[in-house]
């Protein structure tokens, strides 16, 4: 009896220790090279992901984005493309937020390939400054923008906290955005929006069927079958719909995994219980974007639904969402994610 105590506690102890360990958390560190308008992010002296907020881009991004085994999750196309991923859809890059009708005004379209005849309908956001940085187990990012017209004329001022943790497994970004109208402003109910993601090849749906996609101009996309054994793919919602099935529903939070180079990797959007149209609509394609949207719910719930934001002058609205980045050996578990949901609930 008593070599069973000994064994059983020598058990439960090794497990604590493993278990201790498996959730140690790194140190994430920040540095902002004013140069180049850009934070190199890292995790154990190891790039994570790089916040790009150069004038030239359309919106500030994070990109390129790095699994905890090092594999890039982001498209490449259009900043650094690479051989065999999808070119369409070049205002895709990495990990963005902004919306596709903002006082008629579209920042989501937005790219080098819309003609100038044509700049007056977008929009673009402009960061003023980065406010602070903070290393450590928790790194903290403040920014500040500007939501402008073709003129500079302002609609929304945009301050922006990105939170930075990690494990050896897990990768979070936790990003607090509060957006302040300079003048009224609808959020006219839109397809695309609001916190969005272009993942990398391997991450897409398989596919054998050439999709076209229409914007709400009119213009049209093509996104082509792709005949490539890498592509492994998978949407889950925590309702639990799979693949293409969970565009356009809604859950509180929406999981997209596959492997790259024998890495099982996991992407989780978390939404928060205070946003706007919780629990958000996801905007999740098999071609490779994953997006929350709360905004855009017309055409998510085949007009049962109408949802046009308006925020008067002088007024604010806060977003919060959640991005888990995981590889392991296996994807992560409903009741991990529920437990990182649960987490992220407490955030004010």
């Amino acid at each position: 009896m008593k070599k069973l105590f000994f064994f059983s506690t020598s058990f439960l102890f090794c497990l604590l220790i493993n278990t201790v360990y498996a959730q140690k958390q790194s140190i994430v560190k920040l540095k902002d090279d004013k140069q180049k308008h850009e934070v190199l992010v890292t995790i154990n002296a190891k790039v994570f992901t790089t916040l790009l907020y150069d004038d030239t881009l359309y919106k500030p991004i994070l990109y390129p984005v790095y699994s905890p085994g090092q594999q890039i999750i982001t498209r490449g196309f259009p900043l650094a493309p690479r051989i065999g991923e999808p070119v369409d859809h070049p205002h895709h890059e990495g990990i963005w937020f902004n919306y596709e009708n903002v006082n008629g005004l579209d920042f989501w379209n937005n790219s080098y390939a819309i003609p100038e005849s044509k700049k007056g309908s977008y929009g673009s956001i402009k960061t003023d400054k980065i406010i602070s940085l903070k290393n450590g187990t928790n790194a903290e990012l403040k920014m500040s923008a500007r939501w402008i017209d073709h003129n500079n004329s302002i609609l929304l001022k945009e301050q922006t906290t990105y939170l930075f943790s990690a494990n050896d497994e897990e990768r979070i970004i936790d990003r607090i955005t509060t957006l302040t109208a300079e003048k009224d402003v609808v959020f006219t109910d839109a397809k695309d929006g609001l916190l969005g993601l272009r993942v990398t090849k391997e991450l897409q749906i398989p596919t054998i069927e050439t999709k076209k996609f229409v914007d709400d101009k009119g213009n049209i996309t093509l996104v082509k079958a792709m005949k490539d054994s890498t592509i492994n793919g998978n949407y889950l919602t925590s309702e639990g719909k799979e693949g293409d099935s969970a565009w356009a529903t809604r859950g509180n939070w929406c999981l997209l995994y596959g492997k790259k180079n024998n890495e099982m990797i996991s992407i989780v959007i978390i939404d928060h219980p205070k946003n706007i149209g919780y629990p958000t609509y996801w905007h999740a394609r098999g071609y490779g974007l994953f997006a929350a949207n709360p905004l855009g719910q017309k055409i998510f719930s085949n007009g049962k639904e109408d949802l046009h934001f308006t925020l008067k002058k002088g007024s604010s609205a806060t977003f919060r969402y959640r991005i888990v980045i995981a590889g392991a050996k296996e994807k992560l578990s409903d009741q991990k994610i529920d437990q990182l949901a649960k987490d992220f609930s407490k955030l004010n």
